[in-house]
């Protein structure tokens, strides 16, 4: 196992390569691992170079300290006073905190959160574009977008309505209602609460299966997934189709046969 470890004068990111799972945490706990700029793209740097590297099985994402994340760095940003450039937001937002969520709910790895106190404005969203998110009980997961005076970003309007349901998009995003993790477990949001004390064993045990599971055939799935939600039935059969063909052409898939043929637990190298 090795450690790189990337700080800046607005914040830090870690990585940690174990086995085969990436380990990134936001390392920013006085401001409860805001996200600056130079945060964020870095995140965005990692994602990429993830997604084509062979030796990767699975990505963990989560926040140093007591909160995962409490969204983007809006007091640095704006520190100096100005008044951005016109149309600032629509030239960057796409290629910093839109690219790293369409990132997380897109690389053909599995991607997992877990969630400690505060998750906020985009750092909710790259919880919610994740595979699965784990979360203590007690951790909160909040929009408070309205409640700064502007329009939410970053992937909420489209996540929430899909994983909540419309009329609990509209409690977050339009009064800025707070969510524990126990009730994001129970609306949808998220794939499960633990107890503070169980969730670093509990997201061990998620990451484990996931890392010894059949990779291509989860980031095929993963995609098809995604396809599925803006398309027709006759689509996404026909897009399952294409990921099929292709799955069964790899070793994991003849040794998924073999295990099954033999009875015994499959022993997939992710190739």
């Amino acid at each position: 196992m090795h450690e790189d470890r990337d700080d800046t004068d607005a914040g830090a990111v870690r990585q940690i390569r174990g086995d085969a799972v990436l380990h990134i945490t936001m390392d920013r706990p006085d401001r409860r691992n805001s996200l600056s700029h130079s945060m964020i793209g870095e995140l965005v740097q990692i994602f990429t170079d993830a997604a084509t590297d062979d030796s990767l099985r699975a990505i963990h994402l989560t926040g140093g300290g007591g909160d995962f994340c409490s969204g983007a760095d809006w007091v640095a940003t704006n520190s100096e006073g100005r008044r951005p450039r016109t149309g600032d937001l629509t030239r960057r937002i796409p290629h910093t905190a839109n690219r790293l969520v369409e990132l997380i709910a897109s690389i053909q790895l599995p991607v997992v959160c877990s969630v400690s106190g505060w998750a906020v404005g985009l750092g909710c969203n790259l919880a919610l574009a994740a595979d699965f998110t784990v979360a203590a009980d007690d951790a909160t997961l909040w929009q408070p977008f309205i409640d700064r005076g502007f329009s939410p970003d970053s992937g909420a309007t489209w996540l929430l309505p899909r994983l909540a349901g419309v009329a609990r998009a509209r409690r977050m995003l339009l009064l800025g209602e707070k969510v524990s993790g126990t009730d994001a477990e129970q609306w949808g949001m998220i794939h499960q609460a633990v107890r503070s004390e169980d969730l670093t064993a509990s997201t061990d045990a998620l990451l484990t299966r996931l890392a010894s599971g059949p990779t291509v055939a989860i980031g095929l799935a993963k995609q098809a997934i995604g396809y599925g939600l803006h398309a027709s039935l006759q689509q996404s059969m026909a897009h399952e189709l294409a990921g099929l063909e292709l799955s069964c052409r790899t070793a994991d898939f003849k040794e998924g046969l073999a295990a099954f043929r033999d009875r015994r637990t499959p022993d997939f190298q992710g190739r």
